[in-house]
C-alpha cells in the first residue's frame, strides 16, 4: 500500500482545548489526505473513541491521535482520571487501544515532558506552533508504526493454531517457504540438512520437524558436534562398554540409541573428523553401529536431521568433508537466511521475546517505543535471532518502564555505525582522536559496562548475591556496594540465604 493510500484511510483524532488550533490542525490534515476528527477535552475525546470503536474489534477507532499536553475536564466514564493531563489521557488510550499511534503537542515543551511522552509510547513530541514539515514527518512515522503493528497482528492470526511452528516466526517469503517445506518433509523419514549462520534458528526448525512428525511422542535428542572433543564424540554418539578406554567405568548408551524411534539432531556436522564422517555414513545407510569397545552390532531407527554453519560444498571441494556423506545427507536441504536479510521480521520477533521475558521476570512489558523499534531495525545482528533474543532479554531486565525505550538498548545497537567506526579506529590506530574522544574520567567510562556485567551476572544466578559474588570473584559486601552505586534493586530476587544475611 502506498503512503498516499494509507493517508486516505488513516483517521486522526485531534485533541486540543483551543478550538482554533484544533480546526487549524484538521484543515492541515485534510489537505494532507487524512480523515480528521476533533475533541476539545479528554472527556469528549473518550466519547469520540467510544463512538468510533468497531463492536467486532476488527478496526481501531482511530489510527493516530494528536493530543495536547494540557487538557480540561476528566476522561469520563471508566477513566476516573482528573483533567489537566494529556499524559494520563495518552496512557489510557495506549493501554485500551493497542496499535493507535499517539503524537503529543504542547505550547510549553520541556525535556521532562518530552521524555515522559516518549516513555509512555508516544511517536513524537512537538511544540506549538508546530511546523508543517515537523508534523508531516511525525505523521509519516506514525503511519509506519501502524503498518508494522498491523503486519504483526496479521502474522499472529495466520500462525494461530500452528503450535509446532509457533516458535519459528517470520513473514519473509523465504521463511514462508521454510514453513511449507517443514510441513511437507515432517511426516517422512527423509534425512534433512539445514544450513545457515549461527543463531538463525536451526535447532528450532529441527524441533518443529519432530513435533509435526509421527515420531512426536518419541525422544528428540540434540547434540552439537562442535562442542564435544573429537576423542569423546564417538562415545557420545554410539556409546561405549565398560573398560573401553580409561575412565569408562560402566556401560553407557549413546545418543543414537537414546533417539531410537524418535529423532536425532546433529548440529555443526561440519566439525566432524573424516573418521567420524565414515561412521555416520554407515549409520545413515545401514541403521547399524557398534558401541566403542564392543563387537556387538546394534540396529537403530532414528530420523536424522543435521545442520552446518559452513558451506559443505566448499568443504567437499577442499577434501575436508566426504563427498559420499554429503550426497547421503543432502536429500532435503533447508537454508535459513540471516536476520539482517529479513528486517521485516525484527519487530515481531522482538515482541515475541519481550512477552516471554516479561512473564519470566514477572513484569508487565507492553512493547517498544517507536524510537526503540527503529533502532532495532537499523542494527545488522551478526548473531542473528539469538542475538536479538539476548538484546531483548537485557532490555527486559534493565527497563524500569512498561515500554522498552531506546535508553534500554545496548549502545552498539542504538548507534551501530558509531560503534563500528570506534571498533575500526581501535583496530587500526587511526582516526581523528580529538573529535572522537569525549572528555570523561576512567571511572565514568567504565560505569555502564560494569553495571551491565553486574545485571547479567545477577540475572544468570537468579539474583542470588552469594553465587553472583563468587562468580565475579568479589565478596558480597563489595557486590552490595556496587549494586547500590549503580541503582540496581535486587530485593525482589533475593534468595533465602541472602535475606538471612
Amino acid at each position: 500500500m502506498s503512503d498516499q493510500a494509507r493517508k486516505e484511510r488513516a483517521r486522526v483524532l485531534v485533541i486540543d482545548d483551543d478550538p482554533i488550533i484544533a480546526e487549524s490542525l484538521s484543515e492541515f490534515l485534510r489537505r494532507e489526505g487524512y480523515e480528521p476528527t476533533t475533541a476539545l477535552s479528554g472527556r469528549e475525546a473518550m466519547e469520540r473513541i467510544a463512538q468510533a470503536t468497531d463492536p467486532e474489534g476488527e478496526r481501531l477507532p482511530f489510527d493516530i491521535v494528536i493530543c495536547d499536553l494540557s487538557l480540561p475536564g476528566g476522561i469520563g466514564p471508566g477513566g476516573a482520571i482528573a483533567g489537566g493531563s494529556g499524559h494520563e489521557l495518552a496512557r489510557t488510550i495506549l493501554r485500551e487501544h493497542l496499535g493507535i499511534s499517539v503524537i503529543m503537542l504542547t505550547g510549553y515543551g520541556t525535556i521532562e515532558s518530552a521524555v515522559e511522552s516518549l516513555r509512555l509510547g508516544a511517536i513524537d513530541f512537538l511544540t506549538k506552533p508546530a511546523l508543517e514539515q515537523e508534523l508531516r514527518l511525525a505523521l509519516e512515522r506514525a503511519l509506519r508504526h501502524r503498518a508494522i503493528m498491523a503486519e504483526n497482528k496479521s502474522l499472529k492470526r495466520r500462525l494461530h493454531g500452528r503450535t509446532a511452528l509457533a516458535s519459528i516466526l517470520g513473514t519473509d517469503h523465504r521463511m514462508q517457504k521454510i514453513f511449507d517445506l517443514v510441513g511437507a518433509v515432517a511426516p517422512t523419514k527423509t534425512t534433512v540438512l539445514m544450513s545457515g549462520e549461527s543463531g538463525t534458528g536451526k535447532s528450532m526448525v529441527a524441533h518443529a520437524i519432530h513435533r509435526l512428525s509421527p515420531r512426536k511422542d518419541k525422544p528428540f535428542v540434540e547434540l552439537s558436534c562442535g562442542s564435544i572433543p573429537e576423542t569423546l564424540l564417538e562415545s557420545e554418539l554410539f556409546g561405549h562398554v565398560k573398560g573401553a578406554f580409561t575412565g569408562a567405568h560402566a556401560d553407557k548408551p549413546g545418543r543414537f540409541l537414546a533417539a531410537n524411534g524418535g529423532t536425532i539432531f546433529l548440529d555443526e556436522i561440519n566439525s566432524a573428523s573424516p573418521g567420524m564422517q565414515l561412521k555416520l555414513l554407515r549409520v545413515l545407510q545401514e541403521r547399524k553401529f557398534e558401541p566403542v569397545g564392543s563387537e556387538k552390532t546394534i540396529e537403530v531407527d532414528a530420523r536424522v536431521i543435521l545442520a552446518t554453519n559452513q558451506p559443505l560444498e566448499a568443504m567437499v571441494a577442499d577434501g575436508r568433508f566426504r563427498q559420499d556423506l554429503y550426497y547421503r545427507i543432502n536429500v532435503v536441504k533447508i537454508e535459513l537466511p540471516p536476520l539482517r536479510e529479513r528486517p521485516g521480521d525484527i519487530p515481531m520477533l522482538a515482541e515475541h521475546f519481550l512477552a516471554r521475558f516479561g512473564t519470566e521476570l514477572g513484569k508487565q512489558l507492553t512493547g517498544f517505543t517507536p524510537a526503540a523499534v527503529e533502532a532495532l531495525l537499523r542494527y545488522s545482528y551478526p548473531g542473528n535471532v539469538r542475538e536479538l533474543q539476548n538484546i531483548v532479554e537485557r532490555a527486559s531486565v534493565l527497563t524500569r518502564n512498561q515500554t522498552v525505550g531506546i535508553e534500554d538498548l545496548p549502545s552498539h545497537v542504538v548507534e551501530p555505525e558509531v560503534a563500528h567506526n570506534k571498533a575500526s579506529t581501535a583496530a587500526t590506530g587511526q582516526g581523528d582522536h580529538s573529535e572522537a574522544w569525549v572528555p570523561m574520567t576512567l571511572d565514568d567510562a567504565m560505569r555502564e559496562p560494569e553495571r551491565e556485567i553486574l545485571v547479567r551476572a545477577l540475572h544468570a544466578n537468579g539474583w542470588n548475591r552469594q553465587k553472583t559474588s563468587e562468580q565475579l570473584g568479589i565478596n558480597r559486601t563489595t557486590l552490595y556496594k556496587k549494586m547500590k552505586m549503580h541503582g540496581i534493586d535486587g530485593g525482589q530476587g533475593l534468595h533465602a540465604e541472602d535475606r538471612a544475611a
